[in-house]
């Protein structure tokens, strides 16, 4: 495969970007070799510099969950450029942005755009330490919440599962009231409620996708609910990248929980930097300018992202994908098992709607530590074998791949054919 101009691209880039990337997994440092560099995208295809062709299973990690390109959307995004970029002021989009939202949450009466998935999380702990007047957090190791200090501790996607800051700049002070539990063990929850009784929030990923597709047992998740609710903790439930990917709405709905407080990102935005977070209205009420906390962003509801999310939502809404995801998903999965099995390759796969992710490992993945279990070195083969063959996933062990509403059937078989030579490739 030729990929000079991406050769060429990375060391220039390194002159005057950090590592040539503005995102540090798109460095490519746990599969080896240098990072692609892409050009153009369009339906369920990406196209990279050396115009070398692949079956987009990243969708920017989510957001383009209408395929890139959509002509609805395209034609809403260029009618706002047009209008104007940003103004500084309120716009009716906001409004009708909010409303979608909203009403496709239960329990949640207001809604706060931000421009990122991170934006939207510190705000959430600044809302639940404001609202219950308390000042600890829990988050379970493996759960990625974004850059936010008081989060990034035991945060998935190779970061170490340590009880100390997961990044350097990141003081003890900042994670001192950052408890940290374990994924599926209700028990874990149950210690920290017994031993502090200054506890704000549990969050958690309903699904924790930056560990790669984990899901919670129902009795996990629906007593994680019981107890925090008995306790007077508020449960926030980050929904950045589950958002509107197995359901026109939350996958809390799914799991028949639902949140103190909601955050959102990704499909949202439908491609453009939007976060959100929301709650009932007796919470969302504390927020500036109705109450005493303080939260505010220039490009907060931006009036091109306002008029994506809009138009990517109502597209959304009007082609209810879901089923073709669930049916797509479950056959990439058993072409996964089988290819493993022929070549006798340990494999588990985890997936939830239209998100999937395949663990070299013969164990069951239901937390942090048994993913980490996993054999990269076979992922790593496994992942320039799909490249090789024109499937473009996530370079990490640890990052789910998404589906899109415009996979064709015959993408499906070359995602399956890709599959079957890939997994001989790493034996």
């Amino acid at each position: 495969m030729n990929n000079t101009k991406s050769q060429e691209l990375y060391i220039e880039g390194q002159k005057h970007l950090v590592g040539a990337v503005n995102s540090p997994v798109r460095a490519f440092n746990s599969v080896g070799g240098n990072p692609l560099f892409m050009e153009r995208a369009h339906g369920s295809k990406i196209y990279d510099v050396d115009g070398n062709e692949y079956i987009d299973l990243v969708l920017s990690y989510g957001p383009m969950i209408l395929g890139h390109g959509n002509n609805k959307v395209v034609e809403a995004v260029q009618k706002q450029v047009c209008t104007g970029f940003t103004f500084g002021a309120s716009t009716e989009n906001e409004i009708i942005l909010a409303e979608m939202v909203c009403d496709a949450f239960p329990g949640m009466d207001k809604v706060r755009f931000v421009n990122s998935g991170t934006e939207a999380i510190l705000s959430a702990i600044r809302l639940a330490r404001a609202y219950t007047n308390k000042n600890h957090i829990v988050k379970f190791a493996g759960c990625y919440h974004g850059h936010t200090d008081a989060l990034l501790v035991a945060a998935g996607s190779g970061l170490a599962t340590l009880s100390i800051p997961g990044s350097a700049g990141v003081p003890k002070e900042a994670v001192q009231n950052t408890l940290i539990a374990e994924y599926n063990d209700i028990d874990s929850v149950k210690k920290h409620i017994a031993e502090c009784d200054d506890i704000a929030a549990v969050f958690i990923e309903p699904i924790a996708g930056n560990m790669g597709v984990v899901l919670p047992s129902d009795e996990f998740i629906k007593e994680l609910r019981s107890i925090t609710k008995e306790a007077g903790i508020l449960l926030v439930i980050d929904e950045v990248m589950t958002g509107f990917r197995s359901k026109f709405g939350g996958a809390q709905d799914l799991l028949g929980v639902e949140a103190d407080i909601t955050c959102l990102g990704k499909v949202v935005g439908g491609g453009f930097p939007v976060g959100a977070y929301g709650a009932r209205n007796e919470i969302m009420n504390m927020v500036s300018p109705l109450g005493a906390m303080y939260q505010a962003g220039t490009l907060s509801g931006n009036p091109v992202a306002m008029a994506t999310g809009i138009s990517t939502l109502t597209e959304l809404k009007a082609q209810n994908p879901y089923d073709k995801f669930n049916a797509q998903a479950a056959t990439i999965e058993k072409a996964l098992l089988a290819a493993a099995e022929e070549n006798g390759i340990d494999l588990t796969v985890n997936r939830f709607g239209s998100m999937i992710n395949p663990f070299f490992t013969s164990k069951t993945v239901t937390n942090f530590d048994e993913a980490q279990e996993c054999d990269t070195d076979l992922f790593t083969k496994f992942f320039w074998g799909l490249i090789e063959n024109r499937i473009y996933i996530p370079p990490s062990q640890f990052e789910a791949w998404f589906l899109c509403s415009v996979l064709s059937d015959d993408d499906i078989n070359k995602i399956v054919n890709a599959i079957n030579i890939a997994m001989k490739m790493a034996k």
